[in-house]
């Protein structure tokens, strides 16, 4: 083992103690969009690195181009390098969605010493690399894309950034596993990921905060895809709930949390008598699993005949719900579909339900009741009813 020897230490560099270090640094500046800042804790943060993965084609790349035209717009330069498009491929999409704007400069570069180049050739106020894994240094063996390459070229922009507190967004592949593609130093490297995630069929995106050093980790943002770029979705709750005004069976309201919010969501059920000797268990935006615990729960808890029949639930507009809180409203909606009695739309449902028939409390109760009544829903059913069975009875004698 070789022994290192310590090093003098300066006056200016001794440790001191912490009530005694100077907080130094600007606050968030906001990008005018407020979905994003929302995300982000309240803005972009002068000198921080934030890195946006998610899948090819769901628009990060749109997201981040609106970004840098917003804060361009406000009066500040931004340099937006484009590894993967040329410029002009840029532009047309800048053109298309409208986020055009003079202060806003475009470079198609793959080469780390150029993309460094046109930073100190233009002195940004604000730097978008697109993506991080197709830039490469010559001075590391390998092509683009390589651990070595992602991690050399990460570590020169966010030196750079930090030097000249200039805030640096970086775009991130990931893998068939919806990781983000590289060494894991990258996410460490990073003060802000971010995740930008959406169904293909729809049109609605979210963008998750995964890690933040300046803010929440539990923030959610709402985006809608449309011919004309990206747009806002600051009270989605609509989106998610079908326009049908006919009290149709199989069907329940849930207050779900994404992040920080609440959002109205709806559950459907079908419930058909199966015509094979193993019935059909098909679920769309709820947890399969919990979905088949939960029609053992039915059967034995609340009296319900479920063994011959098939069973098909799914959320309305795409929404995905993991939270157990869904465990309630899934089971109204089957008992509703099973007995073909339609719940009452000003009932909104909530709860975990143990497989002794018991509902248990969630998290953030008072939030998910403040939206319900927000919303118009004069009953809210949860944890206080106590037992599935006195729940389902309630929302199915409701008028």
């Amino acid at each position: 083992m070789t022994k290192t020897k310590a090093s003098n230490i300066s006056e200016t560099r001794a440790a001191r103690p912490i009530t005694e270090i100077e907080i130094s640094g600007e606050g968030h500046n906001p990008t005018s969009i407020a979905e994003f800042d929302r995300v982000l804790g309240g803005g972009i943060v002068p000198g921080s690195v934030v890195l946006l993965s998610g899948e090819p084609g769901v628009g990060k790349s749109t997201l981040l181009l609106e970004v840098a035209a917003r804060v361009a717009k406000s009066g500040a330069k931004v340099l937006y390098v484009s590894a993967e498009e040329s410029a002009s491929q840029v532009r047309l999409r800048a053109k298309r969605t409208g986020a055009e704007s003079p202060n806003l400069f475009l470079a198609n570069e793959t080469d780390l010493s150029s993309v460094l180049g046109q930073f100190e050739a233009v002195r940004p106020e604000l730097m978008i690399v697109d993506s991080v894994q197709t830039v490469a240094s010559a001075d590391i063996d390998g092509v683009a894309g390589m651990p070595a390459q992602v991690r050399e070229v990460a570590s020169n922009l966010i030196r750079v950034a930090k030097e000249n507190s200039v805030p640096l967004l970086l775009v991130g592949h990931v893998t068939k596993d919806g990781s983000i593609a590289g060494p894991r130093t990258l996410e460490h490297l990073v003060d802000v990921v971010c995740h930008f995630e959406g169904d293909r069929q729809t049109s609605l995106r979210f963008v998750r905060t995964l890690k933040n050093r300046f803010g929440p980790t539990d923030e959610v943002g709402c985006f809608e895809m449309s011919g004309d770029g990206i747009n806002e979705v600051p009270d989605p709750s609509a989106l998610f709930v079908s326009d049908s005004e006919n009290q149709v069976p199989g069907s329940c309201i849930i207050i779900t949390i994404e992040g920080r919010r609440a959002l109205r969501a709806e559950i459907q059920a079908l419930v058909v008598r199966s015509g094979t000797p193993q019935p059909r268990r098909v679920t769309n935006g709820v947890d399969s699993s919990r979905v088949a615990m939960l029609l053992a729960v039915l059967e034995r808890r609340a009296g319900l005949s479920l063994a011959d029949k098939d069973v098909y639930v799914s959320t309305v507009g795409g929404m995905k719900i993991t939270e157990p809180a869904a465990d309630l409203a899934i089971a109204i909606a089957i008992a509703s579909a099973a007995s073909d009695k339609a719940v009452d739309p000003a009932i909104a449902a909530f709860g975990e339900i143990s497989l002794s028939g018991e509902i248990r409390g969630v998290t953030n109760p008072k939030l998910r009741k403040s939206e319900a009544s927000r919303l118009g829903h004069k009953t809210t059913l949860d944890a206080e009813v106590g037992s599935l069975k006195s729940a389902v009875g309630r929302a199915l004698s409701s008028k």
